[in-house]
């Protein structure tokens, strides 16, 4: 995308509150029909620069790409709502808008409501990236929510006859989406079954609530080249349900499931699912800090040669020798690839053969994974299924908050008429 057709502000540390304010920064963009990507990370954006600048938002028809991470830092939680309301009401009726960041910006269960309803909307939207927006499981359920309502709207479009892209990628790291979420997110990737790339790392999401993601949500995702579910826990049962699921993937490129506590069990079962041949484009596969052993180990270096692609693993922070056999098949199998390979530059090094393993355990014979950790009951689904109700009563404890507070002030009003009416000068 050439200079003239993008407009930044990036990185200015810009504080502006008023219209008055950002009109001298957004000179440029009014001039700019042609705009087709906007970067305003970085700055701070009051209620009425918000509205301003969606002003001019609203008819720049071939913006394509909206960088809005980090762009409410210090300012109230009575300010989100009213400023990204704007700012998202105006991406509305932008027809060419596919890509739309909103990280670094709060939007727990208080804020939600302008994004929630922004994309249940947004036909075009194909790329998603929500990082770091301090969601909590309640919020996380109504974002996934609206993705499950905008496949619908995508799916009534095509019904239509409309030419409308499918949701290809959802990145919504450091959310804290936990297992109540869950059944929601479940349901939106079923919906979806043609995304491409899922990053969800570090949402504190257990076992149950990953088996539940992964069975019935990701299982359907035959087009996925990219799932990063690093930093949440898997043991053994999420571990299975990975390995029962995986090889639907026959489009996988990279898979990230590092310090997941995948263990010894999780180890082998993903190995042995890998090894049956039936993710061939698989280049880079992460799986660090997860306790696998040298019985992993092995189940990998055995599989390689059904991965004709894999040129990346990383292993660091398990549980074997550096010296183990499986290791040094691996390491030589990965070697000989990079060779074998034309234009791998400097820059090119570190996506090619195995990371540092400078951080490996001795394996314990006294340690043992918890039996229950390695069967997915039917006690442990219906877990799930709580933490999703609880999390909607949330919700809706919430909503009813927020409706009697409303009726609270409409009877201060209509008593204040009143007080008004009574002494009203004859």
């Amino acid at each position: 995308m050439s200079a003239s057709k993008i407009f930044s502000l990036e990185g200015k540390g810009l504080k502006l509150d008023t219209a008055a304010d950002i009109e001298p920064h957004i000179q440029a963009l009014k001039e700019n029909p042609d705009v087709e990507e906007i970067r305003l990370l970085g700055n701070t954006l009051g209620i009425g620069a918000s509205e301003a600048l969606a002003k001019v938002l609203e008819s720049k028809k071939k913006l394509q790409v909206a960088n809005l991470a980090d762009i409410f830092t210090s300012r109230l939680l009575s300010e989100i709502p009213p400023a990204l309301h704007s700012l998202l009401t105006a991406f509305l009726a932008l027809p060419n808008l596919h890509t739309v960041n909103l990280s670094d910006n709060a939007f727990g269960l208080n804020t939600q409501a302008p994004l929630v309803d922004f994309l249940s909307q947004h036909v075009p939207l194909r790329h998603l990236i929500l990082n770091n927006n301090g969601l909590g499981p309640a919020a996380g359920v109504l974002v996934a929510d609206a993705l499950t309502a905008l496949a619908e709207k995508k799916s009534a479009a095509k019904k239509a006859g409309q030419t409308v892209p499918d949701l290809e990628t959802v990145i919504c790291g450091r959310n804290r989406l936990e297992n109540g979420s869950m059944a929601a997110w479940a349901k939106a990737y079923a919906a979806h079954a043609h995304v491409r790339e899922i990053k969800m790392v570090q949402n504190g999401i257990r076992q149950e609530g990953i088996t539940h993601l992964l069975t019935h949500g990701l299982a359907t995702a035959s087009q996925l080249r990219v799932l990063d579910l690093q930093d949440n826990t898997f043991t053994a049962m999420g571990a299975k349900a990975l390995s029962n699921v995986v090889g639907g993937w026959t489009e996988l490129q990279e898979l990230g499931v590092g310090d997941c506590l995948l263990g010894r069990r999780g180890g082998v079962a993903l190995a042995t699912a890998l090894g049956k041949g039936k993710n061939a484009k698989l280049e880079i596969l992460r799986l660090q800090y997860n306790d696998i052993n040298a019985a992993g180990v092995k189940g990998l270096a055995e599989a390689h040669e059904k991965l004709p692609a894999l040129r990346r693993v990383e292993l660091n922070g398990n549980k074997f020798d550096e010296e183990d056999e499986g290791i040094q098949k691996l390491r030589e199998a990965l070697e000989a690839r990079k060779e074998a390979a034309d234009g791998v530059g400097e820059d090119d090094e570190e996506y090619w053969g195995l990371d540092d393993l400078d951080e490996l355990e001795e394996e314990s014979d006294e340690e043992e994974e918890e039996e229950e950790a390695a069967k997915a009951s039917d006690e442990e689904e219906e877990g799930v299924e709580a933490e999703e109700k609880a999390a909607r009563d949330i919700i809706a404890t919430q909503d009813a908050e927020e409706e009697n507070v409303a009726q609270e002030k409409d009877k201060k009003v209509d008593d204040l008429a009143d007080v008004l009416a009574k002494t009203e000068i004859k």
